[in-house]
């Protein structure tokens, strides 16, 4: 019995010790991780080719009245400090999220339409709720947000939607 007790004792010893050995080595990597230089490479494109061919029929639609902008995050759009709420959270709550483009009248640089280019990866249950969301923000902040689910709409498609957008958001 008393042989027992000593195993017993060995066996919990050693599992203290190889537990305290994991938590320091995670201490260990979380302090060089965090007194690291970081080091990255410059992206060979902005975005996808699908969306860079999109960005120039937009461009070649909006020119006129329009500047393209491409990859603009939701910050950057919407003003989370609304009174009433916690803009900390709110921030959080947007930040990270971006638009594929965004079109800003020429005079005032005013955002005037955010766009989505939709892809297969629109289909996955979370990012469809990540669009839900997106798009009762932008409709919450009367900015209209048009879904293109296909690169290869005409002119006259681009132009319609845009027009059929802001009547939705009633502007």
């Amino acid at each position: 019995m008393e042989t027992m007790y000593i195993i017993l004792a060995v066996i919990v010893v050693a599992a203290l010790w190889v537990v305290s050995i994991k938590l320091s080595s995670v201490s260990e990597k979380r302090k060089v991780f965090k007194n690291n230089t970081y080091s990255y490479t410059a992206k060979s494109l902005l975005m996808s080719r699908t969306e860079a061919d999109f960005f120039n029929r937009l461009n070649a639609v909006a020119q006129e009245r329009y500047y393209v902008f491409p990859q603009v995050h939701l910050s950057a759009l919407l003003d989370h400090r609304v009174k009433g709420q916690d803009w900390r959270i709110a921030f959080r709550h947007i930040n990270g999220k971006s638009v594929d483009y965004v079109l800003c009248d020429k005079a005032s640089l005013r955002p005037v339409y955010a766009i989505e280019l939709d892809d297969i990866t629109h289909e996955k249950r979370d990012r469809i709720e990540r669009d839900a969301e997106v798009e009762r923000i932008f409709k919450d902040a009367k900015l209209p947000l048009v879904r293109f689910a296909n690169k290869d709409v005409s002119d006259a498609e681009i132009i319609q939607a845009l027009t059929n957008a802001r009547a939705l958001v009633g502007i």
